[in-house]
Parts: C-alpha cells; sequence; structure tokens
C-alpha cells in the first residue's frame, strides 16, 4: 500500500525540497499537482513525472485517487486550504509558516481533530539527521544541565528587484509579517524540538531598512522547560550575514546552525571538542516526508504536527505583537494601524 498525494501549490519549494521527496520515499506515490497557471501546473506534471495536474485546488482535493494532500501555497492561503481538506476527509502537510497567525492556526488544528484526520506541518529540521542527534546529545546529558540559550541571525536587506520584495514574502496579508515569519520559525521550532516549548516569550521588532511595512528586526527572550535562559535575534538590516545557535550548560557548549550544512559540535568545559558531520540529504524534506507516510500507514509517528506548529505560531505572535498592535485578528487589513511600521512614530 501507498499513501497517494497531492500537491497544492507547486512552486519553488516543490522543486527540489518537497516534490521529489514524495516520489522517493517508501510507500509513498505523488498523483497530482496544482497551480493557478494551467500552463505551470502541466509543465511540473510534465517534468516531475507526475499522472494529472488540476489548475483549481477543489478539483486536486476531490479526486478520489488522492489520498492526502500537501499545501505549498503563500500562508495567507493555508488555512483556507487546510479547512477543505479536513471537510473532504483527508490528511493535510501544510507548508511553514503554518498560517499567518495563532489564531488561523488553532482553527487549521480545530478543524483536523474534530475530523479526526492528522495535521502535519513542514517543520522538517526535526527529521534531519544533524538536529536529531544535537537533541539526543541534550537529552542524554553531554552538556550537563542546560543554563543558557542563544541565537543570532543576520543577513543583508534583500534587493528592491528581488523576488522576496517584489513576490509575497513582505506582504501581511500573504505571508502573515517579515522574513522573521518565514524563515525565523524554523529557529523557533527547533528549539521547541530539542528543548521543550518556549515560555515567559518577550521580545520587541522593527523596521530598520525601510523595505515594505513589515517587520526586518526582531529580539526576543525565553525561558526552557528546565529553567535556562535564552536570548535570540534577528537582523535582516544587515551589513554581515550570520547563523548561530549556542546550547550552553554546566559541561559542554552545543554549537550549530539552523541552515548552514556544517558540522554540529560539542565543545567540553576544558576546551576538548567534538563534532559530527552530518549533511543535510538533496531533497531536504524527504526525512519528514517519511515519518509522515509512516505514521499513516500506522509504522510509526511524524515528530511535526498542527499542536506543535501552532506553538510556534504563538511564540512570534508574543513577540510580534507590539509592532502590529495585536495579531490576533486579522492585522493584515489594517497597516495604518502597525505602530512598529516605517513613519508610523
Amino acid at each position: 500500500m501507498a499513501i497517494r498525494w497531492g500537491i497544492i501549490g507547486c512552486g519553488d519549494v516543490t522543486e527540489v525540497k518537497s516534490g521529489p521527496g514524495f516520489q522517493q520515499a517508501d510507500g509513498s506515490e505523488l498523483v497530482a499537482v496544482m497551480r493557478r497557471t494551467r500552463a505551470k501546473a502541466e509543465d511540473y506534471a510534465r517534468r516531475h513525472v507526475v499522472p494529472r495536474w488540476y489548475d483549481d485546488a477543489a478539483k486536486l482535493i476531490a479526486d478520489p485517487e488522492v489520498d492526502a494532500v500537501y499545501v505549498a501555497t503563500p500562508p495567507g492561503s493555508h488555512l483556507e486550504c487546510a479547512l477543505r481538506v479536513a471537510a473532504a476527509g483527508k490528511p493535510a502537510y501544510v507548508e511553514k509558516p503554518m498560517a499567518r497567525n495563532h489564531a488561523e492556526c488553532r482553527r487549521m488544528v480545530d478543524a483536523f481533530a474534530a475530523a479526526r484526520l492528522p495535521l502535519f506541518v513542514a517543520y522538517y529540521r526535526r527529521c534531519l539527521p544533524r538536529f536529531m542527534r544535537a537533541k539526543e546529545l541534550i537529552d542524554t546529558g553531554h552538556l550537563g544541565q542546560v543554563t543558557a540559550v542563544s541565537y543570532q541571525a543576520a543577513s543583508p536587506p534583500p534587493a528592491a528587484d528581488s523576488r522576496v520584495v517584489t513576490g509575497w514574502h513582505l506582504k501581511a496579508e500573504h505571508s502573515g509579517g517579515g522574513l522573521f515569519l518565514d524563515v525565523g520559525c524554523h529557529t523557533l521550532d527547533i528549539l521547541d524540538y530539542m528543548l521543550g516549548p518556549l515560555s515567559d516569550v518577550s521580545g520587541a521588532a522593527a523596521n530598520l531598512a525601510g523595505v515594505g511595512e513589515v517587520e526586518d528586526a526582531v529580539a526576543m527572550t525565553f525561558r526552557t522547560p528546565a529553567g535556562a535562559l535564552g536570548a535570540a535575534q534577528w537582523n535582516y538590516a544587515s551589513a554581515i550575514s550570520e547563523d548561530l545557535i549556542q546550547i550552553t550548560g554546566s559541561d559542554a557548549r552545543l554549537v550549530l546552525s539552523t541552515f548552514g550544512n556544517q558540522p554540529l559540535r560539542l565543545i567540553a568545559a576544558e576546551g576538548r571538542e567534538k563534532s559530527f558531520d552530518l549533511p543535510n540529504p538533496p531533497h531536504i524534506q524527504q526525512p519528514l516526508i517519511q515519518s509522515i507516510v509512516e505514521e499513516l500507514l500506522g509504522r510509526g509517528r511524524c515528530p511535526s504536527h498542527g499542536d506543535s506548529a501552532a506553538r510556534t505560531a504563538h511564540v512570534m505572535d508574543q513577540v510580534l505583537t507590539d509592532y502590529y498592535a495585536g495579531r490576533d485578528d486579522a492585522f493584515w487589513t489594517r497597516p495604518h494601524t502597525w505602530p512598529g511600521r516605517p513613519g508610523a512614530h
């Protein structure tokens, strides 16, 4: 038996990161794809050898030969698509960030719970060897008691003619916020995975580069379940690029990055260092897709569900609430009320 998948929104993320993973995972088949532009949907199906293609999401969801649906559209349409999939009685795998805010995430979680269907979210680092080893080292006491967590992310602002600026990424109606939502969520989710749910979250956001109206700089503090204090900063208006997680314990420190492919480093108190070279697979979502297939076939459990992804959305909302004057409503419809937007002061 194989799980037969359909994809809604076969854009760039599906070309290498995810699409081939549905075809190469054991017990999995990619049988249909959908894109609003008919020619692009047909082209994707031809290039990836997918039997059927659609330009209407409703038709793909209703296809009786599609067992489960991967929603790979921008976040602004995740809720609508996911609710349609749940109503059709099918499991869903949704791209990250899960939705534009925590309220939308909860609606999705509640809908799938009511339908007694699983809801998965594409926080695929939970199944990558480097992060699984990091969690194992923490859980088995190699760091001793975890006493501090820090993260630094930085990159130059996107060029005015880049796809990030001209596309959906910086338009809150489609994205829910800035690059903190789009890529910063990965670090928050992996901290949740390695250390447990974050609490006592507080933070601030700003728009420093003046690109669009959403935030491009974020700073936050938090506490781990074991009581360690943490701090993290994202700066997308920087002259340099940086991506560094440091988890410090009473016996050792763990050093790694969210997006790099460099070895995991375990540094002992006396300076001894051990590294673990665990490169990413060619299709980076395939291990998580495999875990989803195993759960759907009753042979295992996926580590990234709607509940865990909704926690990450809640953390981001807590950090960004002052910038947007609250995030529990459809804040993307009232940009004139955002205290953080350029020119608001």
